[in-house]
């Protein structure tokens, strides 16, 4: 592997983004830039970096400039459309997938942290009813190229992802079934042991991880290559 200069999160960052969502404030945040430049956002940075190669070997189109807004995400949130008014969250996460404007409705590898957690995995952020309706019609005209996406979602990640309440096709594969009906779905594995994000081992971990998912992703992908095609044509 090669070399990077990751050399894992610390508790002094996760202190930080728990100290996040008591504070909440600009001067406080303010205050305290330098913890987050240095315990957030450089690893973050170089986390990217040293993910990057493996990521490139799953798609070479893939974004893996290590910036805000690029690959990482911005700690203050968009409060105009929300009931909750904080001014910054108290997790941060690094994101691939390929430059689109209708990102949160494609495929995307992510990680993140909380002060007491961790995520990571492939999925969509909130696909489309569109999106989910090819989806499930590559399923059944593909069977065996999804039953070997499927089958890579295994230990350490679940599925996850709200189902519609009455299914769509009766008396389905149950197997089948908990992907068919789903609205949108991700598949991830969340850990409370944060201790694991201290070490550079996190890099092969996620290398592991994200290289597993790959038949899934590259279902994904073709799903992407059905929505040039109108819904009444399928």
């Amino acid at each position: 592997m090669q070399q990077t200069s990751f050399t894992g999160f610390t508790q002094t960052g996760l202190n930080f983004l728990q100290q996040v969502a008591v504070e909440n404030s600009k001067e406080w945040f303010e205050s305290q830039r330098g913890v987050y430049n240095e315990h957030i956002l450089a690893q973050f940075r170089a986390l990217v970096e040293a993910l990057a190669p493996t990521m490139l070997n799953i798609d070479d189109r893939f974004e893996v400039r290590p910036a805000i807004g690029k690959t990482l995400s911005r700690m203050n949130r968009d409060t105009r459309f929300s009931n909750d008014k904080s001014i910054y969250r108290n997790r941060m996460w690094l994101t691939f997938k390929r430059p689109s404007k209708e990102w949160t409705d494609a495929p995307v590898y992510f990680f993140e942290i909380k002060p007491y957690e961790l995520a990571y995995g492939l999925g969509y952020y909130s696909a489309s009813k569109g999106t989910m309706d090819r989806f499930r019609h590559l399923m059944l005209r593909q069977p065996k190229e999804f039953a070997k996406a499927a089958a890579c979602c295994c230990s350490p990640f679940e599925l996850v992802g709200e189902s519609y309440k009455r299914p769509l096709v009766k008396d389905q594969d149950p197997a089948l079934a908990t992907w068919y009906n789903r609205k949108s779905f991700a598949v991830m594995t969340l850990d409370t042991q944060v201790e694991t994000l201290f070490t550079p081992d996190l890099v092969t971990r996620l290398e592991r991880g994200f290289s597993q998912l790959a038949p899934l992703y590259q279902f994904l992908m073709h799903v992407e290559t059905l929505k040039q095609v109108p819904l009444e044509d399928l």
